[in-house]
């Protein structure tokens, strides 16, 4: 049985953006954002080292990770747990990058990371536990965005 269902793929393929954590030498958490996450196939998520020497490095260390992608209007999203492989100048290197220049991407590609997906928790803002919907979130949020582009805002309390 695949660990990604059709909701969380779904999720992944419209947000991009995933948040990506590994283990540093000395122990310490590492987060980079990675906007070219997407989904590769049941079990594998795949992100492009356009600027990731640090997430590369730590991850030819120590394979584990963690990629967070959260839809930041519904404030839900999952949390993927896995083993990494940082591919360089192969068959499947040469096919993912295919597969990322048909959808327009021009950047310099040193590594491809290919995560195996373990396990899939999901994400849900508190804003959720006093019964909101999500369309009543989704407006809170659009409203909050908006009124970034004024100048005035604060973020909804709690979410």
């Amino acid at each position: 049985m695949s660990v990604l269902n059709s909701e969380m793929k779904r999720l992944v393929e419209r947000q991009k953006l995933g948040f990506v954590a590994t283990v540093c030498p000395d122990g310490t958490p590492n987060l980079s954002p990675k906007s070219t996450t997407t989904v590769w196939d049941d079990d594998h998520l795949v992100f492009l080292d356009i600027r990731s020497p640090g997430t590369v490095s730590n991850l030819r260390r120590n394979p584990a990770i963690e990629i967070n992608v959260v839809d930041q209007v519904l404030r839900k999203g999952y949390r993927f747990k896995g083993t990494a492989r940082v591919l360089g100048d192969d068959a499947l290197f040469d096919e993912i990058l295919a597969f990322f220049r048909k959808r327009g991407l021009s950047s310099p590609i040193e590594h491809i990371v290919v995560v195996r997906v373990e396990r899939a928790l999901p994400l849900v803002s508190p804003a959720y536990d006093s019964g909101a919907t999500e369309e009543e979130v989704r407006r809170r949020w659009q409203d909050y965005w908006r009124s970034i582009e004024h100048g005035d805002a604060a973020p909804p309390m709690g979410e």
